[in-house]
């Protein structure tokens, strides 16, 4: 991974309750990171191997069923839940589709909870066994970990640890299984790469990538530089949400997934992306902390998180307007 933008950071240190200066130092080198950079790369994170392992697999399998069979699991053109096919989705501003597919698993249902209205059921292939089992266990482990990193975030901005715990209990956030097909001569709009430059929608996302080469973050210098993701760490990044709530001191930085070169263009390549959201009836509003003389308020209309979702998704493609 190229350290010269993106740090790694070991977060057994802020696990260390015995020892506040573990704590705070990865507090520091994280509120640093987030206002200079917008992405770190978690290491020692906890999730098991066979658990990353068992969902790569069920992906990978899922993706190489016939396009007919694949399309039985999309669900309108909005892909909430289940498959969306390639050449659906677009950069924000760019007419050029994305080169990829992927898949969306969310929030199962809790019998009896107000906000399972609101959130679509989700749907499983029944082709692949252990679909279900595998990339729901995956989504916990990486939601755990999410709201871990959240607990260090609100310390570096001087809130409660656990100001993001009720905020975040019954979020509409994502796992989304990429695959980005090989790459053939005039394959897609012209222009089109894997995943255009953009930044995401929600507070944070966490990447478990694949090892080809793609990856790219802007740096402040306007240079696009390269990420490539190992398997020991889970790249953490912020998101428009957390950069917006934060009244632009954290960054949400722009990053894409270019075309590489021979011969990784020729194989497919494969990522885990977890886009983790607050609860769609948050009020994203400029947290006081963050407002100062230096700074003022960039955001004085709050907005749900709901509406704001809405409002990305119609502009990557996702949704229409509404007329």
């Amino acid at each position: 991974m190229s350290t010269e933008l993106v740090p790694i950071l070991d977060i057994r240190r802020f696990d260390r309750s015995d020892d506040p200066r573990e704590r705070e130092g990865f507090v520091r080198a994280l509120n640093h990171a987030y206002r200079e950079i917008g992405f770190v790369a978690v290491s020692n994170h906890g999730i098991p191997d066979a658990v990353i392992a068992d969902a790569y697999r069920v992906i990978k399998e899922f993706f190489e069923l016939p396009i007919e069979q694949k399309l039985a699991y999309r669900v309108g053109k909005g892909g909430a839940r289940g498959y969306t096919p390639f050449g659906v989705e677009h950069a924000k501003d760019s007419p050029a589709v994305d080169l990829k597919e992927f898949w969306h698993v969310g929030r199962e249902h809790v019998a009896g909870a107000a906000w399972t209205s609101h959130y679509p059921p989700n749907i499983w292939p029944t082709e692949v066994a252990g679909f279900r089992e595998a990339t729901w266990a995956l989504y916990q482990q990486l939601e755990a970990l999410g709201d871990r990193v959240l607990r260090a975030v609100a310390l570096g901005l001087g809130l409660d640890e656990r100001y993001f715990e009720d905020k975040t209990d019954h979020g509409n956030s994502i796992l989304r299984p990429i695959h980005y097909p090989p790459l053939a001569p005039g394959r897609g709009d012209p222009g089109s790469v894997r995943s255009g430059q953009h930044e995401d929608i929600n507070l944070i996302t966490l990447l478990i990538g694949s090892g080809e080469p793609g990856l790219e973050v802007l740096s402040r210098a306007g240079q696009w530089v390269p990420v490539t993701t190992i398997p020991e760490a889970i790249v953490v990044n912020v998101g428009d949400m957390l950069q917006r709530l934060t009244n632009d001191v954290l960054r949400s930085t722009t990053h894409r997934v270019v075309n590489p070169p021979s011969p990784y263009a020729e194989v497919p390549r494969y990522s885990i992306p977890f886009f983790l959201h607050p609860n769609s009836e948050f009020s994203i509003e400029s947290l006081s902390t963050c407002v100062t003389p230096d700074n003022p308020n960039h955001y004085p209309e709050p907005i749900t998180a709901d509406q704001y979702l809405t409002q990305r998704l119609i502009e990557i493609g996702l949704l229409k307007p509404q007329a």
